[in-house]
């Protein structure tokens, strides 16, 4: 009697205990996600980029941590500076390899950083992949224009462009690698303030995409946590005072510039750190990492793509 006592209770205590999920994607927060396009900005690279510059990672590990949490996350290479029509063009063709190679024929999320944000919007809106595209999501893009690229243009004579542009160029190919046609000049054109009014003009929304955009600013542009990004803040606060975007920017792009579809805001941070620049916020090199909440801010973007698919 003590026995059957015994087993009948070790059954129902056995089936009382709740069965852990197993350690497949159920479990973590992004599971079920469409797949996430992370589309990078000018003199960025992706996955599979070649040349010097592969020996690090562009995002600075936030793929791979989207990934930790469920995501499937692919970011593809671009030519590194060039128009935003002609890097869309690779986007596209990039995403439709992708697809095919993975026999995946749903939508996908899009993540733009800087120029990434404007390649991906003329992707979506003129080359006919908006039916692919649950959510487009641009990150310190220069919608309206930046003022350091005003600044170039006004300051460099037109004679001597041509020359500078073949000079980065020539770098670029060195840095990077492969056989990608550079245009400088292209580039710099498509972010100033009229190249971006023209883009604006001919590049709008596309019914059943749901846009939104997240930024970041500098506070104090200090030389220890900003280095290069707090030399060119006081000149993009002047160039954007007097271009009617406010003197308050990350360094490249002013706030008001990276405003578009629904504004979300940026990452929080302690009492000690001067805003976050136009390259931490993308965690470039990894130079985000100490300054804030770098994995909290990527997973916020990626649960809202999630929401909104």
């Amino acid at each position: 009697m003590i026995r059957k006592s015994l087993l009948a209770f070790f059954a129902t205590a056995i089936m009382a205990t709740p069965v852990l999920a197993s350690s497949g994607s159920s479990s973590k927060p992004l599971a079920g996600t469409y797949p996430i396009i992370l589309s990078h900005g000018l003199f960025g690279w992706g996955e599979n980029t070649g040349g010097i510059i592969s020996i690090v990672n562009y995002w600075g590990g936030t793929d791979d941590y989207l990934r930790s949490q469920g995501a499937t996350v692919y970011a593809p290479a671009k030519t590194a500076a060039n128009s935003n029509e002609v890097r869309a063009g690779e986007l596209k063709a990039a995403i439709l390899t992708y697809a095919a190679a993975t026999n995946y024929s749903g939508k996908f999320h899009i993540l733009g950083h800087s120029q990434g944000g404007l390649d991906s919007r003329y992707m979506v809106s003129n080359l006919g992949l908006s039916s692919r595209v649950a959510t487009l999501t641009t990150l310190n893009t220069p919608h309206y224009g930046s003022p350091i690229a005003d600044i170039i243009k006004t300051v460099l004579p037109g004679w001597i462009q041509p020359f500078v542009a073949s000079i980065v160029e020539t770098l670029v190919k060195v840095v990077y690698g492969g056989t990608n046609q550079q245009n400088a000049l292209a580039a710099l054109s498509s972010l100033t303030k009229e190249g971006l009014s023209s883009f604006n003009s001919y590049t709008p929304n596309r019914s059943g995409v749901k846009y939104y955009s997240y930024g970041s600013y500098i506070t104090l542009p200090d030389l220890i946590q900003h280095p290069l990004m707090g030399i060119l803040h006081p000149a993009c606060a002047a160039g954007g005072l007097f271009q009617g975007q406010g003197a308050t920017n990350d360094g490249l792009v002013p706030l008001s510039s990276q405003k578009w579809g629904t504004w979300k805001g940026g990452p929080s941070y302690g009492i000690l750190t001067t805003g976050v620049d136009h390259l931490q916020v993308s965690n470039t090199l990894r130079s985000g990492s100490f300054w804030y909440d770098v994995e909290g801010f990527y997973m916020n973007m990626a649960s809202n793509m999630k929401a909104n698919q």
